[in-house]
């Protein structure tokens, strides 16, 4: 197992980054890729879960190791795969999820992709009173981008398994909003998609 990475950010994708260190390039699956951008070409650290299946060996990236934690504790809910638990960690109100855990709070849980009534549930009843002191926000990193910045951030709203009619209602809000940047947007966007 991998606990760590250290090497330059080369390319950022709508759901992945490429960490390259000593002439490799591994591809690192991460909530919000573009949170990077500002990082393009700079050596960054990486804490790492790597999944093996029988068809593929992934790689997930979290910015933190409390970030790290909470993505071991939500693939351990019934329910909740890699994919699932890197959409739910791409809003990074880790600490609205925590409370929202702690309190019961369904509707609140329901409105990640992916996670209906009854994983909520799940979700409460197998980590209610484990999450409580992971509450590390992921370090927000400032970026240079200019247009098709909305582009990229719907592309990975795409990637993180919204649905085309939330992408939509997101894009048509942040459209008038045209000096963003792509982590902006999509930090935006992933708000919008928690009030609705």
């Amino acid at each position: 197992m991998y606990e760590y990475i250290i090497g330059k950010v080369t390319d950022i994708f709508p759901a992945y980054i490429v960490v390259e260190t000593h002439g490799i390039g591994y591809q690192v699956a991460f909530g919000n890729p573009y949170a990077f951008s500002g990082k393009l070409n700079q050596e960054v650290k990486i804490y790492l879960h790597q999944v093996i299946r029988e068809d593929a060996h992934s790689l997930y990236g979290f910015s933190t190791l409390e970030g790290k934690q909470l993505f071991l504790k939500l693939i351990s809910v019934s329910g909740i795969g890699p994919k699932s638990a890197l959409a739910i960690m791409a809003n990074e109100d880790h600490a609205g999820l925590i409370t929202a855990v702690e309190n019961g709070d369904v509707t609140y849980l329901t409105k990640f992709p992916g996670v209906g009534k009854k994983t909520a549930q799940q979700m409460i009843l197998d980590l209610k009173g484990k999450v409580a002191e992971l509450v590390g926000e992921e370090p927000a990193t400032p970026v240079t981008a200019t247009n098709p910045a909305l582009d990229e951030a719907i592309a990975a709203l795409k990637a993180l398994g919204y649905s085309e009619k939330e992408v939509k209602k997101a894009e048509k809000a942040l459209a008038p909003q045209p000096t963003k940047t792509t982590d902006e947007y999509l930090r935006e966007a992933l708000k919008l998609m928690m009030k609705k």
